[in-house]
């Protein structure tokens, strides 16, 4: 029986700026470090994997504990542990390394973050480099070269999708005018995720101003048609970041929505509510997902029984092998998918793209679809694609709004088992 056998592990990571301050959840980021994690096994191959740290996403009260730097820190030192405990694991899959050395790795962030409640999301998003790794040395190791390979037997169901587009879906943050999210639209991305729940002093002017907000961007954009949409019109993303403390504000944003003729433009209304609040909205009349809140099975299980008729996944933020078993579940249940970005590098959007490529479209949708803003964000976003090792293929960029997926992109798995030489530098002299 195949076991995984670790001789060394190391463990390193880049900064890399955004091109202005990007808000959400109430406060702003300035950089994002991306992580690599190079896996040698006793068997010759060695193995790069790679992540993107976004700890205000991941723990917000952390973030706003720390500056924006040592809470970068604290999370690589999760990493860097993390590969190291890999070391003495003798598992046969990903999935078990990852269940197998998850408590320990989450005691050991309690402990330097000095936070008993400590978000599982700020471990899993340490855990990501650590986990690609081992899912390349497991593909390595098995003599497999093909994503649709790795996938496990009770996710194949609802992964035997073979999108030829999928559309790119941009980010519109507190910075983004509403002049802006119109140029987005009518160049193709013809759904928009807006960012509400600014942090204000009272409950009452964070809903003032996302009423507002959302109307603004409705006014620019409510006339422009699109091919993809069921609707015929650009549709609204809206990520709420767990903002609101009660049902009765969602509602009553929702109740100003229907005032504006608005409601039926909102294909996913995200995370409305802090995960702590087991708040049920069965009868919210718009499709509620859940991301933060649900990194387990057992909370994909938790999230669809209070009505939630979505779920996130984000492999690239939360691990591929978490991100199996959370699939498993929403298979059973019947509960669509799709994936969402943690604004990560062109490499990581690719790990998310093969996921992403295997799903059925939302029933709203005529095609699927990809949340991808790490082009808005980054301030080297350009020479971050250099670091691609399939940089010049045509799936990379999107065109109009729409990812083509080729032939070339499902028999490469979008180039995700060649190691980029740029980041191979950073973990290897």
């Amino acid at each position: 029986m195949y076991k995984f056998e670790i001789k060394r592990a190391n463990c390193n990571f880049e900064r890399e700026p955004l091109k202005i301050r990007f808000g959400f959840k109430g406060s702003y980021l300035t950089e994002l470090w991306q992580t690599a994690v190079l896996l040698e096994s006793k068997r010759g191959g060695k193995y790069l994997g790679l992540g993107t740290q976004s700890v205000l996403w991941a723990d917000a009260e952390l973030f706003y504990r720390y500056s924006e730097a040592v809470s970068n820190s604290l999370m690589f030192l999760v990493t860097n542990y993390a590969a190291n405990r890999a070391l003495h694991s003798s598992a046969t899959t990903p999935i078990e390394v990852i269940e197998e050395i998850l408590p320990d790795v989450y005691r050991y962030a309690q402990t330097i973050t000095q936070k008993r409640d400590l978000q599982s999301t700020f471990v899993l998003n340490a855990l990501v480099p650590l986990d690609n790794a081992l899912w390349l040395m497991y593909a390595g190791e098995h003599s497999i070269s093909n994503f649709s390979k790795l996938i496990p037997t009770k996710c194949q169901t609802a992964l035997n999708v073979k999108n030829e587009k999928l559309l790119n879906i941009p980010l519109v943050n507190y910075n983004t005018s509403p002049e802006s999210a119109e140029k987005l639209a009518r160049a193709g991305f013809h759904i928009l995720k807006i960012k509400i729940g600014k942090s204000f002093p009272s409950e009452t002017k964070m809903l003032s101003w996302d009423i507002e907000r959302v109307i603004q961007v409705h006014q620019r954009v409510k006339e422009i048609e699109s091919p993809y949409t069921n609707s015929g019109h650009v549709m609204y993303y809206l990520d709420i970041n767990g903002q609101y403390r009660e049902k009765k504000t969602l509602l009553r944003f929702l109740d100003a929505m229907e005032k504006n003729h608005i409601m039926n433009r909102i294909i996913l209304l995200e995370e409305p509510f802090p995960e702590t609040q087991k708040i049920d909205v069965t009868n919210i009349p718009v499709r509620i997902a859940a991301d933060e809140s649900a990194h387990s099975r057992e909370d994909v299980r938790e999230r669809i029984d209070l009505g939630y008729s979505a779920i996130a996944l984000k492999p690239i933020a939360k691990t591929l092998s978490i991100t199996f078993k959370m699939i498993e579940e929403t298979s059973n249940r019947n509960i669509p998918c799709f994936c969402a970005d943690l604004t990560v590098n062109p490499i990581l959007v690719d790990w998310n793209k093969n996921l992403a490529a295997r799903l059925s479209p939302l029933p709203e949708m005529k095609i699927g679809i990809l949340e991808s803003n790490g082009n808005q964000n980054y301030k080297n976003w350009n020479k971050m694609i250099k670091y691609h090792p399939l940089r010049d293929r045509e799936w990379i960029n999107c065109e109009s709004g729409i990812f083509k997926l080729n032939e070339e992109f499902y028999s490469n798995s979008g180039g995700i088992f060649k190691p980029s030489k740029h980041y191979l530098k950073l973990v290897e002299p």
